[in-house]
C-alpha cells in the first residue's frame, strides 16, 4: 500500500517572539495595525504540509509518494527526502520559480503569525493524480488513499476530483488555504471527499463559509477529525462524537508541523484499518512528539517504540 499526498514543499524561517502577540496588538487599533516584534533567534527549516506528512508517515513505516510543485532552489529538499527514503516521484521542478517558502513568528504562547509566499506551489495543478493513481497500479505499492493538503488553489480543487473520479479515498485537509475558497467549492470539496481533517478555527471558517454546521459536515463523509491544539481533538463518525485526549509533551519547544504530525497518524491508521479511537491517539502521541522537536521534519521515532509509547499511554496496544 502507497499514499498520496498532494501539498506543499516549502522552506520554513522559523523566528521567535519572546513576548506575546496579545501585549502588541491593540484591538481597538486593529484598523491601522502596525507592529513590529523583536525575534532574538531564527532558523531555516524544511517544511511544507507535504513534506512533513510524507516524514511522520515514513517513520511510521509507510510508504508514501509526495506530490508536490517546487522550484529550482529545491536541491537540498531533495536530498532531505533521499536521506530519509522518501519517494520523489511526482514530484514536479518549476525551473523559473522558487520554492514556498514560509516565514513563521511564534509567540510565548505558542501563537503564530505567518507569512507565506507560494512560489512553484502555484503550478501544482500541473500536477496529475489520476497519472500517479495509473502509474503505481500494478506495482507492489499501489495508491489506496490519498490527501489533498495546502496546496496551490487549483491544484486542491482539480486533484480533489482526480482523486474522486479514481475512486481513491481521500482526506481534505484545507488548512492555511481554507480561506481561497468560497462556500460553494468548499462544499463541492467536502461531496467528493472521504474524510475532511481541520483544526478548530479552520472548523469554525468552513461552518461559516458553508452554512453548515460540524454535524452537519460530518454527515457528508465518513469522519470529521477537528484538532483542538492543548484540548485534544474531537471525531465525529456516523452520528457520534469521539473525545481524543492530548498527550502531555516532554516539552513545549515548537508546535510548527504538529497538525501535519496528526495527520500522518490519520493515513497510517485509515490504511491499518485501526478505529477511530485508536486513530486520534494515535495522532495525539505523534503530535506531543513534534512539538517536543524544533521544526517540523527534526524529530525521530521508530514504529516499534510508538507502539511501546501509545500502551503506557493509553494502555492497550496500537493494532485492529
Amino acid at each position: 500500500m502507497a499514499s498520496l499526498i498532494c501539498g506543499s514543499i516549502a522552506f520554513d524561517t522559523i523566528l521567535s517572539f519572546e513576548g506575546r502577540f496579545q501585549e502588541q496588538i491593540l484591538p481597538d487599533q486593529i484598523h491601522i495595525l502596525n507592529v513590529a516584534f523583536l525575534v532574538p533567534s531564527m532558523r531555516r527549516e524544511f517544511g511544507g504540509c507535504a513534506g512533513n506528512i510524507a516524514y511522520n508517515q515514513r517513520l511510521l513505516g509507510g510508504n508514501p509518494f509526495i506530490m508536490a510543485t517546487v522550484g529550482s532552489d529545491a536541491g537540498t529538499y531533495f536530498d532531505k527526502l533521499a536521506k530519509h527514503d522518501i519517494a520523489t516521484d511526482f514530484i514536479r521542478e518549476i525551473p523559473e520559480a522558487f520554492t514556498a517558502q514560509a516565514i513563521i513568528t511564534t509567540d510565548r504562547d505558542n501563537n503564530q503569525i505567518t507569512a507565506f509566499h507560494p512560489g512553484a506551489m502555484m503550478q501544482s495543478h500541473l500536477n496529475d493524480v489520476t497519472a500517479a493513481i495509473a502509474t503505481m497500479a500494478n506495482t507492489s505499492t499501489p495508491i489506496t488513499i490519498g490527501i489533498v493538503a495546502p496546496d496551490g488553489r487549483d491544484g486542491m480543487l482539480t486533484h480533489s476530483k482526480q482523486f474522486a473520479k479514481a475512486n481513491v479515498p481521500f482526506i481534505f485537509d484545507p488548512g492555511q488555504g481554507l480561506p481561497l475558497f468560497d462556500g460553494k467549492e468548499l462544499l463541492e470539496m467536502i461531496e467528493l471527499a472521504t474524510y475532511v481533517a481541520v483544526n478548530d478555527y479552520e472548523a469554525e471558517m468552513l461552518c461559516q463559509k458553508t452554512g453548515l454546521s460540524l454535524p452537519e459536515v460530518s454527515d457528508r463523509v465518513e469522519a470529521l477529525i477537528v484538532t483542538k491544539g492543548a484540548q485534544g481533538s474531537v471525531i465525529y463518525n456516523q452520528g457520534q462524537m469521539i473525545d481524543i485526549p492530548v498527550v502531555e509533551a516532554t516539552q513545549l519547544l515548537d508546535p510548527t508541523g504538529c497538525g501535519d504530525s496528526f495527520r500522518a497518524a490519520l493515513l497510517f491508521g485509515i490504511e491499518n484499518q485501526l478505529d477511530w479511537p485508536t486513530i486520534g491517539r494515535l495522532g495525539s502521541l505523534l503530535g506531543s512528539l513534534k512539538i517536543a522537536s524544533q521544526g517540523g521534519q527534526n524529530h525521530e521515532f521508530h514504529i516499534d517504540a510508538i507502539r511501546t509509547a501509545f500502551k503506557n499511554n493509553f494502555g492497550y496496544e496500537l493494532s485492529k
